[in-house]
């Protein structure tokens, strides 16, 4: 039975409609029935509806790069009163008043675990990594906003006359005032800055901006409840700082105490998934009971649930379904009570246009005072205020318990959904033309090893994804020579694989740890990482070690890589190669996934790359440096990635303890004479060949000239050997490699990028991985004879042949001083441009 209060003229009639509540099912059409008139068949038209609604405006809204949660709401909109509910027919049809009921808990049930996804999925530790600068700039952004809120509330209060002034202002406020932790999440994501600081501070003040909010909306719910005030109120109050601490005391070791149950490797038990979700609904009930909102109850057991594969787990669990199918439920039903009609007149939309300015611009005024006083750019504080007016779910659930606890009129609540939806519209549009991280980007010289001076740090970024790798990695390093003249900078990356999480981040370790255990199996591996690198620091001199971890997608995990490698200036970035190395000596694919990453790498990466296959590298970091014995291979054909990998190698044959063989390969008649051929026939078809010739030529003059150089360097050292071997096509090549392979513990080779040489024909017709070149991936495959690690090496792009890049010490030293970067072609230069991490440990 539900009432409906009609006023005709100054009569007042109450409508009171009678509908049977077991009418739940119908007996099909075919018995005459409309299956509108039950209660489930209703519910499952509404539903898909309201999915199909979001869904298109989602594909609508793409291109503008808007966020979810605006096609959620304008879905709404569209199919409440201000526009299909106009249609009388349509409305009662599809949402008549008897069906508000089921549609309302359904759409409070999707809220429930929604808010429980957010507190899951909310980092506490994310607050204290980010320092001080996140807590003043989320006050300064809720400070300013909740004053225009009061200010306004005289002026929109007068038809709501029925709750005090001060219940008002306090929801006016809060709704005004926060910041949609959720949707900046996606915002950020979308445009590119989630690992950027401004990103990471804006992801901080918005957690401690929602945690706020939190408290002022169970405050606002306590007094909206007991129009006293008094006793009653503070109850509530203080029932709910007990429900916290007892979360807090008592669920939370639990909850640990459950994870720890769980065998490291297995996955969580379906009981323990039941119990957890059985304790969302207890949770929300007991909140209930108390006198807060449900949602505050979940929330607080999402926040207590530890961070770790229980969380991943959840997340997966739940989010398709809560996400997808339940929450658009309660932003049509936000849409349902939306008239837009009640705006009415010019003056209350020059009201809800002044809000919208005001509050906006108070957020950006806030947020821009108190990054001026942390000397951050300007334009950086004005992108920050922007970020912080992201709205969305937060301030329609603020709005909604306005609305239900009467707080707020039609008129007020239309006004503030309209204010929700054109801020978050606004941002990402202004920000991208604001906020260019390319102001940043500034070049630096030593991209390569090979312009790298001799008397400098050599700037390493070394990417891992499991701990298996580690031991090679730290041999390689090792083998790399660091000294007091030339130290080596080394920045550990490791790489986790985002799942479900709303919010990428990456993660700058402090070194020395406080020993607590570790919380999941990512972190484990972290820590595992970490330590054996810092085992490496303290009995290896002369080098310094900074970790880091990048969670992130697998498909944008290469621009994490490559913007910390311009942010450290690095000279070599080193990634795992996709296989590993078997019990009986093959090579298997560990995820197919890194395959991608390496091959992104390869095409944007701002400085040269080496693609690790790791087969083991003898050797201990805790021996003496004379007592390490590494026997390292260079293969020489010539070409820019083929003089970088022996600039490493030469950078090696410093240590004591390395013998490097360099083996170069010389076309033998029959391969000039196909060269030759290869030349007229493509100077037949092709008129500007001449300007091709003349490249090719200049390489091969700056090979010479770099041989010349190493030979005269390493003339009196017994350490190096040089050995030339002239071959004509790919046979003779492998059978020269396989003189060597047994020997030796490492191969540097170059990728080859570009250089189509008669030397390695046919080698690349059953190619397995054309991403490590013709010679790399003949090392690399599975039916190699030789069981030796090899280290692909891609000299960073942006050096062109004419570019004078010279052997360290050598008498045109000075020339690397004068690098003009102005050589580099024009997709080299756009695509150095990118958003800097500011990472400090």
């Amino acid at each position: 039975m539900a009432g409906e209060v009609v006023t005709v003229g100054n009569k007042t009639e109450e409508n009171i409609v009678c509908y049977a509540p077991t009418m739940i099912t119908t007996n099909g059409i075919w018995q005459g029935e409309n299956p509108l008139d039950y209660s489930l068949p209703l519910f499952i038209m509404q539903l898909t509806l309201v999915v199909v609604m979001t869904r298109i405006l989602v594909f609508i809204l793409k291109p503008f790069r808007q966020p979810r949660v605006i096609a959620e709401i304008l879905g709404g909109v569209i199919l409440g009163p201000s526009v299909l509910g106009r249609n009388k027919k349509f409305a009662e049809t599809i949402f008549p008043l008897r069906s508000v009921m089921v549609l309302e808990t359904m759409a409070n049930i999707g809220l429930l675990y929604f808010l429980f996804l957010v507190g899951v999925e909310m980092d506490i530790a994310v607050i204290r990594r980010t320092g001080k600068k996140a807590i003043p700039i989320a006050l300064a952004g809720m400070v300013v906003p909740f004053l225009i809120g009061v200010s306004f509330s005289f002026m929109l209060h007068k038809n709501s006359q029925d709750t005090k002034q001060g219940t008002f202002i306090l929801f006016l406020g809060v709704a005004l005032s926060v910041t949609a932790f959720p949707v900046l999440a996606r915002i950020l994501a979308e445009l590119k800055l989630i690992n950027t600081e401004i990103g990471r501070i804006a992801m901080s003040a918005a957690l401690i901006n929602d945690i706020f909010a939190w408290i002022l909306l169970a405050f606002a719910i306590a007094f909206s409840e007991n129009h006293n005030m008094a006793l009653a109120s503070i109850w509530v109050i203080l029932s709910s700082a007990a429900f916290v601490v007892f979360c807090i005391i008592i669920v939370r070791p639990l909850v640990g105490w459950m994870i720890r149950r769980t065998p490291e490797g297995e996955s969580i038990s379906e009981f323990s998934i039941c119990l957890i979700l059985t304790g969302v609904m207890i949770c929300g009930f007991i909140t209930d009971a108390i006198g807060t909102h449900s949602i505050f109850g979940a929330f607080i057991f999402g926040l207590v649930i530890p961070n770790g594969p229980l969380g991943v787990t959840l997340i997966e669990r739940l989010e398709d379904f809560v996400s997808g199918l339940l929450l658009p439920l309660f932003f049509a039903i936000s849409g349902l009570k939306t008239e837009i009609n009640a705006i009415d007149g010019v003056g209350t939309w020059a009201i809800l246009a002044l809000v919208i300015v005001l509050a906006c611009a108070g957020k950006i005024a806030g947020t821009v005072l108190v990054t001026l006083y942390y000397r951050m750019p300007f334009y950086e504080g004005v992108t920050l205020g922007l970020l912080m007016n992201a709205k969305g779910l937060i301030e329609m659930i603020v709005i909604n318990v306005g609305k239900d606890q009467k707080v707020l009129d039609d008129k007020s609540f239309a006004i503030m959904v309209m204010v929700a939806v054109l801020m978050t519209a606004c941002i990402i549009p202004i920000v991208t033309i604001i906020y260019k991280p390319a102001r940043k980007f500034v070049p630096y010289k030593r991209r390569t090893v090979q312009s790298t001076k001799p008397d400098s740090e050599f700037r390493v970024l070394v990417c891992i994804h499991t701990p298996r790798n580690v031991p090679t990695i730290i041999n390689l390093l090792e083998a790399s020579y660091p000294t007091k003249k030339s130290p080596i900078g080394i920045y550990v990356l490791h790489l986790v694989e985002l799942t479900g999480r709303s919010s990428a981040m990456l993660i700058v370790h402090n070194t020395r740890k406080s020993g607590r255990p570790a919380l999941n199996r990512t972190q484990a591996q972290s820590d595992h990482i970490i330590n054996a690198f810092e085992n490496f620091e303290q009995h290896v001199g002369c080098v310094s070690v900074q970790p880091l971890t990048a969670i992130s997608p697998y498909s944008t995990m290469h621009e994490d890589i490559c913007t910390v490698a311009e942010d450290k200036r690095v000279a070599l970035l080193i990634v795992p190669f996709h296989k590993q190395q078997t019990v009986d000596g093959g090579m298997e694919v560990t995820n197919p996934a890194f395959r991608t990453i390496n091959q992104n790498v390869l095409a944007n990466a701002p400085c040269s790359v080496g693609i690790l296959v790791d087969r083991g590298l003898s050797g201990s970091t805790r021996l003496a440096a004379n007592q390490v014995s590494h026997h390292v291979a260079v293969l020489f054909f010539g070409g820019p990635d083929d003089r970088e990998a022996l600039s490493y190698g030469l950078r090696m044959r410093e240590h004591p303890g390395i013998n490097l063989t360099v083996m170069r390969f010389l076309p033998g008649e029959s391969a000039i004479e196909a060269t030759r051929s290869d030349s007229r026939k493509s100077s037949m078809n092709d008129p500007g060949v001449l300007t091709v010739v003349t490249d090719d030529d200049r390489e091969k003059q700056l090979d010479e000239d770099y041989v010349s150089e190493f030979r005269a360097r390493t003339a009196n050292d017994d350490s190096v050997v040089y050995v030339e071997r002239v071959v004509n096509h790919g046979e003779e090549t492998v059978a020269a490699i396989r003189t060597i392979d047994n020997s030796h513990d490492l191969f540097i080779v170059g990728r080859g990028q570009g250089t189509i040489s008669p030397l390695t024909a046919g080698l690349t017709d059953w190619s397995e991985c054309p991403e490590l070149g013709a010679i790399g991936d003949l090392l690399a495959s599975s039916d190699s004879a030789s069981a030796v690690s090899v280290l692909v090496v891609q000299q960073y792009v942006g050096m062109g042949a004419g570019d004078q890049l010279l052997i360290p010490d050598s008498p045109s030293q000075q020339l690397h001083e004068h690098f003009n970067f102005s050589h580099m072609n024009p997709r080299t230069q756009i695509r150095g441009q990118q958003p800097q991490f500011h990472t400090q440990p």
